[in-house]
């Protein structure tokens, strides 16, 4: 594995970290506990030692999972990371979205991040994860309701107070990062990045570089869809909400299978599997600092983070960009 500092910080992550989204069951059609257990603790033994969780996934499961994941590994040597700012359970803020929860129930999702409720969060979240500190909290999404400075001097409390190591942000903008790194030193942004999703490059990352911030890259492999194993006509568990995104549109789906049939040759050259060679890829993108990779079982985790071990020479590099520059969605 490869270990990269977050930014000034001093923490330091796997540069293919445990995305545990999909591990919460909620909004990917359920998901089975003693297999997202063994998903982690296989991507720690192959060298993952960043896990990235949020209360929101599964209003608490995944944070859950992961705290049973890690029992009896040595704190010290994996970085849990967390988030705040989605309420399920408070109607206060800006109604996200409306949604369901792992058994049907209808919720709805606030984004929220008031002082009081940061805190509040962070209490609940060290309880579920069993651990006495997190290693990165980030807010997960603005909340345009409450002053950026209230939200962060929040933080900056928690992080006096030793309960959080670093702080970081999620889906935050270049003005909205300088206006909380006033407040409290961001270490980093998780935001979305994949081949296919590369808006961030136009102004977040050129910012990042040059303030030496770092950059969490979420949905790497677009939900899936950069394995090469979503067909047209592919069908999906109930709640899983990855059919209603323009990605899985069907004229989508369809041009981005046709790019992935061309970058095939490359990978079965190599011995690996697309998804590693699409890991790969996006870790090795400048100014990307980590790839968070969901995985639903050990198989997959251990496939995951045996990307790593995939070497993409500049020829191959500017092959592969070649042909994605001209992928164009509708």
């Amino acid at each position: 594995m490869e270990y990269r500092q977050l930014g000034e910080s001093e923490l330091k992550v796997s540069a293919i970290t445990f995305g545990a989204w999909a591990i919460g069951g909620w909004m990917w059609g359920g998901s089975e506990r003693k297999d997202a257990v063994a998903a982690i603790r296989a991507s720690v033994e192959e060298g993952v030692t960043s896990i990235d969780t949020a209360p929101i996934y599964g209003q608490g499961l995944s944070e859950e999972i992961t705290g049973e994941a890690l029992k009896g590994i040595d704190r010290s040597k994996v970085q849990v990371l967390t988030k705040f700012g989605m309420r399920w359970d408070l109607a206060k803020g800006t109604l996200a979205f409306k949604s369901k929860d792992n058994d049907g129930k209808d919720i709805d999702i606030y984004k929220y991040s008031g002082k009081e409720s940061v805190i509040l969060e962070c209490e609940n979240s060290l309880k579920r994860l069993g651990t006495d500190y997190i290693d990165l909290y980030q807010i997960h999404w603005p909340d345009v309701t409450t002053p950026v400075d209230e939200t962060f001097e929040a933080v900056l409390r928690l992080k006096e107070q030793g309960k959080v190591r670093e702080v970081g942000v999620c889906n935050y903008n270049v003005s909205l990062m300088k206006e909380a790194d006033s407040v409290v030193k961001l270490a980093s942004n998780q935001v979305p990045f994949s081949m296919v999703e590369r808006a961030i490059e136009e102004e977040l990352v050129p910012y990042t570089v040059a303030n030496k911030k770092g950059i969490l890259a979420y949905s790497p492999l677009q939900r899936g869809i950069l394995t090469g194993k979503i067909a047209p006509g592919h069908k999906f568990g109930e709640g899983d909400h990855r059919p209603a995104t323009k990605f899985y549109q069907p004229e989508n789906l369809k041009r981005i299978n046709a790019f992935l049939d061309e970058i095939r040759p490359m990978a079965e050259s190599k011995s690996v599997s697309l998804a590693q060679l699409v890991i790969r890829w996006t870790i090795d993108r400048p100014g990307i600092t980590v790839a968070l990779v969901g995985a639903r079982n050990a198989e997959q985790a251990i496939q995951n983070a045996r990307a790593i071990n995939v070497k993409l020479s500049a020829e191959e590099i500017k092959f592969i960009n070649d042909r994605l520059y001209k992928v164009e969605l509708v």
